[in-house]
């Protein structure tokens, strides 16, 4: 094995090398091959470009210790969460309080000061530095949004159920929101990478007032625990899933044969044990019996294509597209505001992004205010379906259970869950997350199976409970 390299030859700032070496064991922790070569190379380059210089510092590591384009997603992350941590560390050690630290206001839309922010004009100024990528701008505004919809005293605990509330306060979205004012910078819709910076960004502050409040760094976490995006790969992913669902149909087959199996003698066949009577001069030595072949289950799938879980979509659709390729009975819908069956689209459409580009264009899931409205869908869904549910029957809804402070209408999807044989639910946040904010997935998991999935390792424990018995009906 490798020995740690000891101090470099070249110019660096004092006690940098051990930190340098501490940032590789964590990329090392995350997946990323960087070894001692690597980081000699650093050492190297560091000698050219200062770490005063923070821009460039980072590049100067990226390009020595990155290697791939996933190794370079890991390093933007480990690098941010490293840094971070080590500032913030040494401003406790030190004493040091930023000035207005506590930025969270009493009441929505005051500052820690007193002072007033005109909310609306914030979420202009937001929505126009997220169209120009002005790094320092967002970081600012970033610190105005928490001290306006913030309210530390009102705040989940959780940091990242805080960012997405936050966000929608905003009314920050992808996708063009025609209703408002020509002028408004979000009308047009806003760049996604702009806007996931700018959720990185609120994460960061709404840590750091964290810290400064309880005086310690919180403990650190994994990457696959925090950063829940899918990997660049759609296609891989695609795969992925494909595969898991393969895994499933050869369990419903196999489950349907010893099914068939066991209920094979239920039922006498009075005709063929008649004719093998003859043999015995009439006495029926030989019984035949009818064989019973299970009907194929029918699947009903709701997927969630809000902003709110703009990260796990794909993942969700990829299910939605592989279940389509395995199972002919079934119907699939998607749904914001409102639901729309989309099961024509994956008979029409072969290829995946040919079917997301479909949904996106022509579902007519959204209304007016664009969040989702479960009542609302409940409601719909039942009308539709109404007739056609039964006790051999499957529901599975992908979403995250955040009504957007509606009424959730439990009492519909109970009645639906009902009729069905089984209802499940695959929520894509971290169960850490469940309950926190305007999400009740604790309302409908008194009526179904839920599970935390957003891999296609989750994906598979969820086939295994798809696969158990049936009841009967």
């Amino acid at each position: 094995m490798a020995a740690t390299p000891g101090p470099p030859a070249s110019p660096v700032a004092p006690g940098l090398a051990a930190r340098l070496v501490e940032f590789g064991e964590q990329l090392r922790a995350e997946g990323v091959n960087s070894g001692t070569a690597e980081l000699l190379d650093a050492f190297a380059v560091l000698a050219e470009i200062p770490w005063t210089e923070p821009d460039g510092f980072r590049e100067a590591l990226a390009a020595t210790l990155a290697k791939s384009q996933e190794d370079r997603r890991i390093f933007e992350l480990v690098f941010e969460r490293f840094f971070f941590r080590a500032t913030e560390a040494a401003a406790l050690r030190e004493g040091v309080r930023e000035h207005g630290a506590d930025r969270s206001g009493d009441r929505e839309g005051e500052t820690a000061d007193g002072g007033e922010i005109d909310l609306e004009e914030l979420r202009r100024q937001i929505a126009a530095a997220l169209q120009d990528g002005s790094e320092s701008l967002m970081r600012d505004l970033a610190r105005l949004a928490i001290a306006a919809f913030g309210r530390q005293g009102e705040g989940s605990g959780v940091i990242g159920v805080d960012v997405q509330r936050i966000r929608r306060a905003l009314g920050l979205r992808v996708e063009p929101q025609p209703q408002l004012d020509d002028d408004d910078p979000r009308r047009s819709g806003l760049p996604r990478d702009a806007l996931r910076r700018f959720e990185a960004l609120l994460r960061r502050e709404l840590e750091r007032g964290q810290i400064e409040r309880t005086a310690k760094l919180p403990p650190s976490r994994p990457l696959n625990e925090l950063d829940r995006a899918l990997p660049s790969g759609p296609l891989q992913d695609l795969a992925a899933v494909h595969r898991v669902v393969a895994q499933l149909k050869r369990r419903l087959k196999t489950q349907g044969q010893e099914q068939r199996g066991h209920a094979r003698h239920a039922h006498v066949d009075i005709r063929r044990t008649m004719r093998a009577s003859l043999q015995t001069g009439g006495v029926p030595v030989d019984l035949r019996f009818k064989p019973v072949r299970p009907r194929r289950p029918e699947i009903y799938v709701l997927c969630d294509v809000s902003t709110s879980v703009t990260s796990a979509s794909v993942f969700f659709l990829s299910v939605l597209h592989a279940l389509h390729d395995s199972f002919r009975k079934m119907r699939s819908f998607v749904f914001i505001e409102r639901i729309s069956e989309v099961t024509d689209v994956f008979d029409r459409e072969r290829d995946f992004r040919a079917v997301s580009e479909a949904i996106a264009r022509d579902a007519g899931v959204a209304d007016i205010s664009g969040y989702t409205d479960y009542g609302r869908v409940w409601s719909e869904f039942r009308e539709l379906v109404e007739d056609d549910l039964h006790p051999r029957a499957t529901v599975i809804v992908l979403g995250d259970a955040r009504t957007n402070g509606r009424d959730p209408r439990a009492d519909v999807f109970a009645e639906i869950a009902a009729r069905a044989g089984r209802t499940f639910w695959l929520n894509p946040e971290p169960r850490l997350y469940w309950n926190y904010g305007d999400s009740v997935i604790a309302t409908y998991e008194q009526h179904c199976e839920a599970f935390e999935c957003w891999t296609t390792g989750q994906l598979e424990d969820f086939v295994k409970a798809l696969t158990a018995p049936i009841r009967a009906g």
